[in-house]
């Protein structure tokens, strides 16, 4: 894992003899990229994070083929597969991933190498990205717009009985894969997932007119069924750390798939005792003591009062944009909370990055509070945020009448186009990777290609305005 690109050959040169060229924004980007390798630098550092010899042993993907690979996904939206595949096809992104004539590795190559990226890492880069705009005079920070989002989670839509047949069937895999290698392990052990199936199935074709009379029968079948394999699985665990195998590879085997059988049973637990509460008991469970999938367990439920979503499940997303569409600021929320409450943040976090409070600010009326208003009128930043409820005041009618308040709420407008890109052309509408950690990567990813590309495209007008005046 090297800082810098591998030297070219002969066929490298030769192919770069006939004229081939990037698209216009890709070699923006490139070159952009080629005059800032502090991103590289920081890449680097996460490449070789945890590693006593970096120089050791077989090449991996350089920093700079990492970072450039990294952007170009988000940029095109592609899965890793494609990705791999349109590199090792197409000379121009071999070009502009460095890889020029060399054999490009596998998808799983490419995994590795992004899952080394920490979310700190993306934001240091976006922060960087930012103040090399602000340097180039390119933004300036006078105007910021503000709005919130949903990236979905990469899960089925949650029921009971569909989260107790998942713990099943996962439990009852891992317990066979971990009998392969400890055959004792299994001595009690009785596949339940037939039965468990069939009563998720009948559950989910009950008719609403069924459903009260025999939806508690049968969840109470498919309760103890869980239950069952829940505790057949904690035994298998206790009866392997009690006699592990000799072999100390098969024993590293068995020591994750223990921590693995371990960690579904906690979940398994808690949709046991949420199903419990809410069938058997007839109580309400609150939505923050849910789970919504054991393999996203950190996944929210959101509502924002969308006619055509009105729930959805993942991570409510905190945007703030400059004037020349440059996402300043990122965050991805814990829970439901109100749009509100980031007026304060955001306002810090833009002085943080440009120096100064912006001079316009624009939301739409979710992010409405008297306190807010007064905080932003004090801080001498002009507010453009329409009043939530109540009765106005002459003063307050006046105010959103006016010219400045509706061209704020004109620019305050184009965010909610910015979003649309996100979601539909960065393909941040729903997060493939696992883990809370990764989605926050998939997240600052998406950001970082629209960044990149909004510094190409002000790059490109401005050479356009310089050619024109000469």
């Amino acid at each position: 894992m090297r800082p810098g690109p591998r030297p070219l050959t002969f066929a490298d040169f030769e192919l770069r003899a006939q004229g081939l060229a990037l698209e216009a924004s890709l070699q923006a980007v490139a070159d952009f990229l080629d005059e800032h390798e502090e991103l590289v630098t920081l890449v680097h550092q996460d490449l070789v994070r945890g590693l006593k010899r970096p120089r050791r042993g077989r090449d991996g993907l350089s920093a700079v083929q990492t970072l450039r690979a990294f952007v170009l996904q988000r940029v095109k939206a592609w899965d890793l597969r494609e990705l791999r595949e349109r590199i090792a096809d197409g000379y121009t992104l071999r070009l502009f991933t460095t890889f020029d004539g060399q054999p490009v590795p596998k998808h799983d190559a490419f995994h590795r190498a992004f899952c080394r990226l920490t979310p700190a890492t993306v934001r240091a880069l976006n922060d960087a990205v930012v103040q090399a705009a602000v340097g180039l005079g390119l933004e300036d920070g006078a105007q910021l717009r503000v709005d919130t989002t949903v990236v979905e989670t990469d899960i089925h839509w949650p029921t009971d009985s569909t989260l107790l047949w998942d713990a099943v069937r996962v439990l009852t895999r891992l317990i066979q894969r971990l009998g392969e290698h400890v055959p004792s392990a299994l001595g009690g052990f009785v596949d339940h997932t037939r039965r468990a199936r069939r009563r998720r199935q009948e559950i989910s074709r009950l008719s609403a007119g069924e459903r009260p009379r025999q939806q508690t029968r049968k969840y109470r079948d498919l309760l103890g069924v869980t239950a069952t394999v829940v505790a057949t699985a904690r035994a298998a665990v206790a009866t392997t750390r009690t006699t592990p195998p000799a072999d100390p590879l098969a024993a590293a085997l068995v020591a994750g798939l223990s921590d693995e059988i371990a960690h579904f049973s906690d979940l398994a637990d808690r949709v046991i005792a949420q199903t419990r509460r809410r069938v058997l008991d007839g109580e309400q469970v609150p939505v923050h003591e849910k789970i919504f999938s054991i393999f996203e367990p950190h996944t929210d439920l959101i509502k924002r009062g969308k006619a055509q979503r009105p729930v959805e499940f993942g991570h409510k997303v905190f945007l703030a944009e400059s004037r020349q569409g440059f996402i300043t600021d990122y965050r991805t929320l814990d829970g439901n909370p109100g749009d509100e409450v980031h007026v304060s943040p955001s306002l810090t976090q833009h002085e943080a990055t440009f120096g100064h409070l912006p001079a316009g600010y624009a939301a739409d009326r979710g992010f409405y509070t008297p306190a807010n208003v007064q905080a932003l009128t004090a801080a001498g930043v002009s507010e453009c945020v329409p009043q939530r409820g109540g009765h106005k005041t002459a003063e307050r009618t006046a105010h959103e009448k006016s010219r400045a308040f509706k061209r704020g709420q004109r620019f305050r407008a184009g965010i909610e186009g910015r979003i649309s890109v996100l979601l539909r052309g960065r393909g941040m509408r729903r997060c493939p990777l696992h883990g809370r950690e990764r989605f926050e990567v998939f997240v600052g990813a998406a950001v970082l290609a629209n960044n990149l590309l909004r510094i190409a495209v002000l790059l490109d007008q401005r050479a356009g305005r310089r050619r024109r005046a000469a």
